[in-house]
């Protein structure tokens, strides 16, 4: 008889090797590899690796069939998602403890449940359980489906029993396949048991919504194969102490990625901020300096931002250089430039930067507002009343133009500012009612339009 072939997966990254060690090779974590035996699992009864497919064919013979997408009704959530739950995807939901997946998830699976079969699979919860929050959100739909299993088949199992349209699991963590001899939570079991739900989803056109938990590092727990393996990966991001939740996609195969949505936590559950752009601007009775207005761009829409700074007199040997909601590095650079060509030294000085609401700005348009946050700050002068910017800037001092210009000058005008700093590039060929537009190439000349009487 052939000898089975057995191989070692890492607890923390999935990692295979072929031997026991006492620390992985791949991402050096200690007593983390686990024994794991692919043959057995490729013998188990499993759902047909097709999803429908019956054999090849060519790209024009394809028939063009618009899938309708399934409403969760959240329009905050729709728009994460890309407009909808598309039949047959996955979407995996990670977050910090408390922060809400459960509650989004009982919720959207609630309203689901009014037009199409939702199954709610908990493994971390008991019925009664599931049953008293779901009162307490107001979500006590009668349609919707509430299951009590760790079992992965036993769940397929009463969803083909019921011809679910959508799947709710809750957590990933918790479910476990017979045929992998490992524990729950393991890298082997996550592995194979999201593979089990993904080649369900596809063969039977059932939308599954996966929650999934995550490290201290922010990322989700278990191999990294499974982002790859899903259609949808969602981030739930929040400061803590804070009461509003972003939802940003970092993966989406039916949508854009890097969309955002935006929550408040109330004693009824999450609900959907239509307006996000007011919850992220302070409201100052008066001017105050350190502080700039940024036109930022999350996912498809534009969103008014506040970033206020801080400089103050250093109490050690070495000053501090602190942002949040920022990349660290990127401050100091800018910190340099803002020497360099406008002049402004903070050799000496604590600099703490901060993004208001818990937003992590990515795009470098949030460079101009940086700088004159800093030096407002720098000087105890306020800017200009009803000022927004936006705008990156480079190594020699010039401001350089950013995507989608005129739609956040519109968003801007919209919320009643009445001036824009903006690179030269981004000025708009025709005016914007209400506005008055400060077209800039370097600097020095952002750093004198903002301050002038």
């Amino acid at each position: 008889m052939s000898k089975t072939r057995e191989i070692f997966l890492c607890d923390q990254c999935g990692a295979e090797t072929l031997k026991w060690q006492g620390q992985c090779p791949s991402c050096a974590a200690w007593n983390s590899l686990v024994k794991f035996n692919p043959g057995k699992t490729a013998r188990a009864g499993r759902v047909p690796l097709t999803a429908g497919s019956t054999g090849s064919k060519r790209i024009h013979e394809i028939n063009e069939r618009d899938e309708p997408r399934i409403s969760t009704g959240s329009g905050e959530f729709d728009r994460v998602l890309g407009g909808g739950l598309v039949p047959g995807s996955v979407v995996l939901l990670g977050g910090d403890p408390g922060i809400g997946k459960s509650t989004l998830l009982l919720q959207a699976a609630d309203q689901l449940s009014v037009s199409v079969t939702t199954l709610y699979a908990t493994g971390e919860e008991s019925l009664q359980q599931v049953s008293l929050r779901a009162r307490r959100l107001e979500a006590a739909g009668k349609e919707l489906n509430l299951m009590a299993e760790t079992n992965v088949e036993s769940v397929l199992a009463e969803t083909g029993r019921l011809h679910c349209k959508v799947l709710v699991i809750d957590s990933i963590q918790t479910m476990y396949l017979d045929s992998v001899e490992s524990s729950p939570g393991s890298a082997s079991q996550v592995r194979e048991t999201a593979a089990q739900l993904v080649r369900y989803a596809k063969d039977q056109g059932t939308a599954v919504l996966i929650i999934g938990h995550v490290t201290k590092e922010g990322t989700i727990a278990g191999p990294r194969i499974l982002e790859h393996m899903v259609d949808t990966v969602l981030y739930f991001q929040s400061d803590a102490g804070s009461r509003y939740r972003l939802i940003r996609a970092v993966k989406n195969r039916f949508g854009a990625a890097n969309e955002v949505g935006v929550f408040a936590m109330a004693d009824q559950g999450l609900k959907e901020v239509k307006n996000p752009s007011a919850i992220f601007l302070s409201q100052h009775a008066e001017p105050i300096a350190g502080s700039a207005v940024l036109v930022a761009r999350e996912g498809s829409r534009p969103m008014l931002i506040e970033v206020q700074a801080l400089v103050d007199q250093s109490q050690g040997m070495n000053a501090r250089r602190l942002a949040l909601g920022l990349e660290q590095n990127r401050l100091a650079m800018l910190l340099a430039i803002l020497h360099r060509h406008g002049g402004v030294a903070t050799q000496g000085q604590d600099v703490f930067v901060n993004v208001v609401g818990g937003v992590r700005i990515a795009e470098t348009a949030a460079d101009l507002a940086v700088m004159l946050a800093t030096a407002s700050s720098l000087k105890d002068r306020p800017l200009l009343p009803g000022l927004v910017c936006f705008g990156e800037l480079g190594l020699a001092g010039e401001v350089r133009p950013v995507p989608f210009g005129e739609e956040r000058l519109r968003e801007a005008a919209k919320h009643g500012f009445r001036r824009a700093i903006v690179p030269t590039a981004n000025a708009p060929r025709r005016g914007i009612e209400g506005l008055e537009i400060i077209p800039v190439e370097r600097l020095p000349e952002a750093l004198s339009s903002a301050f002038r009487a």
